[in-house]
């Protein structure tokens, strides 16, 4: 079995972040959703719970920063193609996301990010394979 990712952001309210994530196109694991959790499937191994701040620090030994004033991580995402992070930057400010204006632009390697509704940073990012080969 890979190993699989359970990354635990806290969020203000999950409806909110559902609908936002789901404006991306991302679906939730109904097994492990509920009124104020969820489970993100951003692939088969990778998973993100969203989880508002009550239960949230029921896992958290420590008191929830805020995300909206100090970074608490930032999460890179590969992507298919330049275009194809794009459209999901586009999605994301149509869904309430602020986008960064800097495009990190390499030539081999190109990377956007936003911040989500609830201040997480994602970043996108494609690498030309032929340039990952050559390394």
């Amino acid at each position: 079995m890979p190993t699989l990712l359970f990354a635990n952001l806290p969020v203000e309210n999950f409806a909110r972040s559902r609908a936002f994530f789901e404006a991306l196109g991302y679906h939730f694991n109904p097994q492990f959703t509920n009124e104020n959790t969820g489970c993100l499937v951003i692939s088969d191994t990778i998973y993100v719970m969203l989880l508002e701040h009550a239960p949230f620090a029921g896992f958290a030994p420590r008191p929830i920063g805020d995300t909206h004033g100090e970074v608490q991580a930032s999460l890179s995402l590969t992507a298919p193609s330049r275009e194809a992070i794009d459209e999901i930057l586009a999605k994301a400010e149509a869904a309430g996301a602020t986008v960064d204006p800097e495009i990190s632009d390499r030539g081999y390697m190109y990377s956007r990010q936003f911040t989500d509704v609830d201040g997480h940073i994602w970043t996108y990012l494609w690498m030309d394979p032929a340039a990952v080969e050559a390394h």
